[in-house]
């Protein structure tokens, strides 16, 4: 008997929302409720996504082009579908990722200022219509945030943006979620992580009540 497709769910946001603990949270609801579960993460995933990932968020490329980093970004995108993401959900395992093509549409596009179609047409060429079924966009002022993320590490090359740079991010992030609130559905992160997590079980709640899981 050939297994019930798995379910894609992608968690989203600027530096400092708190993806990593708030990843762990929904992984540990999903399992709780009895599903198989792969993490995962964007840039990266695989083999040649890391390879990517180090190069896109390394210090070593500085002067990187807008558009190369675009590429590289649906280039790790098209090995990680096609390694990961495509062959979980074929078994029936649900994929739990950490960033993905909203991503893009926030940095590259909001971030960067590329063109929203460009970003499109490498969208549907790599992914060729699979979409998440549900993605969490943890929300928070810019500057909280960084100041969160400074904590946490050194910023990476993406990192050392400026907070302009992010404020379009964010602002991207929410024009996204407006367009499609069945698929984005926005957490207030600026709390402390209990009630943060408490938002997101009661979103996760209703979101497997809707499945019939």
């Amino acid at each position: 008997m050939r297994a019930k497709p798995g379910r894609f769910l992608t968690v989203e946001g600027i530096e400092g929302a708190g993806k990593s603990c708030n990843l762990e949270c929904i992984q540990q609801f999903l399992r709780d409720a009895g599903h198989p579960i792969l993490l995962t993460r964007e840039p990266g995933g695989t083999d040649l996504g890391e390879e990517i990932r180090a190069l896109l968020l390394g210090h070593k490329h500085h002067g990187m082009s807008v558009d190369s980093e675009l590429l590289l970004m649906f280039a790790a995108r098209a090995e990680h579908l096609a390694q990961k993401i495509k062959p979980a959900l074929e078994r029936g395992t649900w994929v739990l990722c950490d960033r993905f093509t909203d991503a893009t549409y926030a940095y590259q596009g909001g971030g960067r200022g590329i063109s929203p179609r460009r970003i499109a047409a490498l969208e549907d060429w790599v992914q060729c219509g699979l979409h998440p079924d549900l993605t969490i966009l943890l929300d928070l002022p810019v500057a909280q945030g960084r100041q969160r993320a400074a904590r946490r590490s050194a910023p990476d090359r993406i990192e050392r943006e400026r907070s302009e740079f992010f404020e379009r991010v964010r602002s991207a992030y929410l024009e996204r979620a407006r367009g499609e609130p069945k698929r984005i559905r926005v957490v207030d992160a600026s709390a402390a992580l209990p009630a943060v997590q408490a938002q997101i079980r009661r979103l996760m709640a209703d979101y497997l009540a809707g499945e019939g899981a």
